[in-house]
């Protein structure tokens, strides 16, 4: 398999968009550009995409998974409860590069949670990552497009050189920001706990 690299057009991205769906919807994986790194996405309802996906990235499967959604209006589908401290960030910092880790609801696959029972969300700064989202009308995951350990890729052409040879489309949305990753917060309790320092600084 060699991945084809998709460009985007900023202006009409439709079409771009709908050869990512069909991809998805077969089952395999995509890589897209985020708001710092290219990210590699599967449907996260499907479990068989999932298991392709931890075998890309060649990662143990006790590591979960975190989602990319569009908006906060998704976080109910895949949460069992959202506390007022989590509300208050999710209004602060959404969108943008702040990953939020919920107590998971019945409907999440334990693939994606890795047995721990919690979800991680963001809704992603990228206003063309979020219109694809909404184009597709599901979550991707956002684990980014990489083997485990190698670089984190900013260009299409990275990805290729990281997974070409593993994924089905790349969508070329040019060069990402990169810098530091999403900030990743534990909102399970009343209090939160910042499980990672990134892109967004948070006092807790």
């Amino acid at each position: 398999m060699t991945a084809a690299i998709v460009k985007l057009d900023p202006i009409r991205p439709e079409a771009a968009f709908a050869r990512c769906r069909e991809v998805i919807r077969s089952g395999v994986v995509i890589a897209y550009p985020t708001e710092t790194f290219y990210g590699l996405g599967v449907d996260p309802a499907d479990p068989a995409a999932v298991q392709r996906l931890l075998a890309i990235k060649e990662r143990e499967p006790d590591r979960p998974i975190l989602l990319l959604i569009s908006g906060p209006d998704e976080v109910a589908h895949w949460v069992s409860s959202v506390t007022p401290a989590a509300r208050a960030m999710m209004e602060r910092h959404w969108p943008g590069p702040l990953t939020l880790v919920f107590m998971a609801n019945r409907n999440v696959p334990p693939a994606l949670s890795a047995g721990m029972g919690t979800i991680g969300l963001r809704v992603p700064g990228s206003e063309t990552t979020r219109r694809l989202l909404a184009f597709l009308g599901t979550a991707l995951t956002g684990t980014s497009a990489n083997r485990a350990g190698g670089p984190s890729p900013a260009t299409a052409d990275g990805v290729f050189k990281e997974v070409g040879d593993r994924i089905e489309l790349i969508l070329d949305g040019g060069e990402t920001p990169g810098g530091l990753p999403s900030t990743v917060v534990d909102v399970t309790g009343s209090s939160p706990h910042v499980i990672r320092e990134g892109a967004v600084e948070i006092i807790v």
